[in-house]
């Protein structure tokens, strides 16, 4: 069986090779560059499983290495794993917003990052089955979208439609954090006027209704919402 590859994108030569030395140890296959350009030349030359892409880097930032890829057919399925500067909340809300999977500040340990890498490769993996249809079970939770009905042990939970379509499509994602306005487009449609308060609103509902799972619907301060990985 192959290892699965993974490309670093990082101007600070520490942290490469840190990086590098901890992923080789778990049986990756790594390979690196220095800056966005010679990045996307590697990438394009062999797609890789995975892509961690720290966002501050020389001419070409990150943000725009993660647009170029997710604007590519080519190279859009490749899941991104952004490392960035602690503070940069809004650079991590574009870059997610781009199609980036999942991210992680500086300061970072490298079992962290290893496990978000291994939990991103997990949900890509399993992405094949799909997500509109399946039953999505969390413990005693239940979310049966074929039947548009949730469940918590034995009891129904009546959600309103909008409620019911933002849940499945946080749990069908567990652990990976959505700004508003991604919520909004999965629940209501990109062309829908609405502001970013009518989706705090529907989440305190559907957290109220989950009684005591509404653990399981996260948030995350200066960005927006995940579920419970």
């Amino acid at each position: 069986m192959s290892k699965p590859r993974i490309l670093i994108i990082e101007d600070e030569p520490d942290i490469r090779e840190l990086l590098q030395y901890a992923l080789e140890r778990e049986g990756f296959e790594v390979t690196m560059a220095a800056d966005g350009v010679a990045g996307l030349a590697l990438l394009r030359k062999q797609a890789p499983d995975l892509l961690i892409l720290d966002l501050m880097l020389p001419g070409l930032d990150g943000l725009e290495v993660c647009r170029r890829i997710k604007g590519d057919p080519g190279t859009r399925a490749i899941p991104v794993v952004m490392v960035t500067a602690k503070g940069d909340e809004a650079d991590v809300v574009l870059g997610l917003g781009l199609g980036a999977d999942d991210y992680v500040p500086k300061p970072f340990s490298p079992k962290e990052v290893i496990a978000r890498v291994r939990a991103v490769l997990r949900r890509v993996a399993s992405g094949a089955v799909d997500e509109t249809i399946r039953v999505l079970v969390h413990g005693d939770l239940r979310i049966d979208p074929t039947r548009h009905k949730v469940f918590v042990g034995d009891d129904e939970v009546l959600l309103t439609a909008t409620e019911f379509r933002i849940l499945q499509h946080l749990a069908s994602r567990p652990g990976r954090v959505f700004d508003r306005d991604q919520i909004l487009a999965a629940a209501v449609g990109p062309n829908t006027v609405v502001t970013d308060r009518s989706v705090d609103v529907h989440i305190r509902a559907i957290r109220k209704k989950l009684g005591e799972r509404r653990d399981l619907v996260e948030t995350v301060r200066g960005i927006g919402y995940r579920f419970a990985e």
